[in-house]
């Protein structure tokens, strides 16, 4: 069964959040798909990625830019895994029906939206029960992630 880690974003929000757990990914020699719910937000997520950091960027690639076999890092509003990742990021109360496609599924979520928080518990409630391995992790004051009990 896949692992899957809930990320409650509590002071950091996912345009920084995401780039660091993004850059770990690569430091690990893996690949990854991140999800979001629509055709606009992924084009965010893309210019995120350009921008978040002065001194370097994530290379990664969507449905606009093509070749998905060739990109570390596909963002789509899909449930897909075109580029044979083994990481999934699910973002924006996005869902996959094919988590078993992927080693770690990452979810992360704003702890400031109480609909955000309770789709979560919901999701954590569904996974649980279908035997997936699950893990929560909370942020500090800096922004260090830390595991929760769950």
């Amino acid at each position: 069964m896949t692992e899957v880690r809930f990320y409650h974003l509590t002071t950091i929000g996912l345009d920084r959040a995401l780039p660091q757990l993004l850059e770990k990914t690569l430091e690990r020699g893996k690949r990854a798909v991140v999800m979001a719910r629509s055709e606009e937000r992924v084009e965010t997520l893309c210019a995120l990625l350009w921008t978040y950091d002065d001194r370097s960027f994530l290379p990664h690639g969507s449905a606009r830019d093509g070749r998905a076999h060739a990109q570390p890092i596909w963002i789509t509003d899909q449930d897909e895994n075109p580029n044979e990742a083994s990481y999934l990021f699910l973002t924006d109360g996005a869902e996959s029906q094919r988590l078993n496609d992927y080693e770690l599924c990452a979810l992360l979520f704003d702890g400031g939206d109480p609909v955000a928080v309770q789709a979560a518990r919901e999701q954590w409630k569904g996974l649980k029960a279908d035997g997936h391995e699950l893990s929560y992790w909370q942020q500090d004051n800096q922004g260090r992630w830390s595991r929760k009990n769950g």
